[in-house]
């Protein structure tokens, strides 16, 4: 399944390390079970000959807090099966890889071209439930190409599921099914709330449902991390702000819930930076959307399908992208200005156009905050919603300028990857 944001990359690179990681633990279950069971049998015959040995009686308590907030839970946990239509010698990456990032990928070497098989798996949690229906967070590319989903519930028992509503931006959807089997429903925590170092349980199907309702504990390891977000291109087009944990979360757990102690979902796993860019591989660095995020955005997408956003109607690239040369002799911007968004485009009856601004301008500063880099303007707008009316500062032919932006275009498809043009 192609990924067409930031989260993807770092999910596949995830997956290497999964598979990895896999092979070395079973091996490793292999090798000590093999030297335990020597090692028994010599501790045995020499110190109890007799072969009296008994069973202790002793008893722990596990009536933990992490035993309840995961009892709590795992109820409203499921797998999400995405099902595409086989076609007939797919060689290509995207089909060789495209059933990893979820967390697992069926052979299917028998399916008939055409016919619906299991392309990945991931997570969800269900949230809510209206009469007839119930309603999953996910992530985006979890369900992003499917043809239909499948769900399976706590019980082991199977439900399809449609698509309510998608956002890539964000990476989440929201998938609905038949609530006539559900009975229980999670409930979110303010995850600004959270503290760094506070425990956690991520709940979910690492490596597909064949592990499903597996759980791990870790902690808060941030609150506020910020990640990239790339294009379709590769080009960076803005930061995720994410909840770090090293609770474990490996592909299939994308989707699932990130709880506190409490039972509450405080954030929706998404992914796991497996090795940095350097190459060296690391540990303990998965990342989740914060629960107060997830509210707002699958709010919008059970009311419109989709997330509405502002846009400035224009298209930039970095300032650092223009030759010194040509931001003398072109740009005309002052040897102090050493960063902002270059305006290659301005759209018609645009945002941007009404404001003054034109091409070849360069905005240093959007909504109080400076720009240091061209992906900003995309955070800062997303912050907003069509209506508001933000603040620029720009320079127009060398001379600096001030005004008011009103933000009343909406963000189509196209408008959302402006930033990589």
């Amino acid at each position: 399944m192609a990924q067409k944001n930031g989260f993807g990359k770092i999910i596949a690179t995830a997956v290497v390390a999964g598979a990895l990681g896999g092979g070395i633990t079973y091996g490793g279950v292999s090798y000590f079970n093999s030297n335990n069971n020597s090692t028994g049998t010599e501790l045995i015959s020499g110190s109890n000959k007799n072969g009296n040995t008994k069973i202790s009686n002793v008893k722990v308590n596990l009536n933990t807090q992490a035993e309840k907030a995961f009892n709590a839970t795992k109820s409203t946990v499921v797998s999400v099966i995405n099902l595409q239509r086989e076609s007939s010698g797919d060689n290509s990456l995207a089909g060789i890889l495209g059933g990893l990032e979820g967390g697992s990928s069926s052979s299917g070497s028998s399916k008939k071209s055409g016919e619906l098989q299991a392309s990945s798996e991931g997570s969800g949690v269900i949230y809510k439930k209206s009469g007839n229906t119930a309603y999953i967070v996910t992530n985006n590319h979890v369900v992003s190409g499917a043809n239909a989903l499948e769900i399976i519930l706590n019980d082991g028992s199977k439900v399809s599921a449609k698509v309510v509503g998608k956002d890539a931006v964000t990476d989440l959807a929201v998938i609905k099914i038949n609530s006539n089997k559900i009975n229980k429903v999670a409930t979110f925590g303010d995850s600004d709330n959270i503290k760094v170092a506070e425990p956690v349980l991520a709940i979910g199907s690492p490596l597909g449902s064949q592990y499903a309702t597996s759980v791990t504990q870790g902690i808060i390891s941030a609150k506020k991390r910020e990640v990239p977000q790339t294009s379709e291109s590769g080009q960076q087009v803005g930061n995720a702000t994410v909840i770090q944990t090293d609770a474990a979360i490996n592909p299939g757990n994308s989707g699932g819930p990130l709880i506190n102690f409490a039972g509450q979902v405080v954030g929706i796993n998404s992914m796991k930076l497996a090795q940095d860019q350097q190459g060296t591989s690391v540990e303990g660095m998965g990342f989740a959307i914060p629960s107060n995020e997830v509210v707002t955005i699958i709010n919008q997408l059970i009311k419109n399908g989709q997330v509405v956003r502002p846009a400035l109607g224009i298209g930039y690239t970095d300032l650092s992208n223009i030759s010194e040369q040509q931001q003398r002799s072109i740009l005309k911007v002052p040897k102090d200005v050493t960063s902002g968004a270059v305006v290659l485009q301005v759209n018609a009856n645009s945002p941007a156009k009404r404001a003054g601004i034109k091409k070849y301008d360069v905005i240093t500063e959007l909504d109080g905050t400076k720009i240091t880099e061209q992906s900003q303007l995309r955070d800062i707008l997303y912050k907003h919603k069509v209506g508001d009316t933000i603040s620029v500062t720009y320079y127009q032919k060398g001379k600096k300028e001030t005004g008011k932006i009103t933000l009343n275009q909406k963000a189509t498809s196209k408008v959302l990857s402006e930033a990589s043009k």
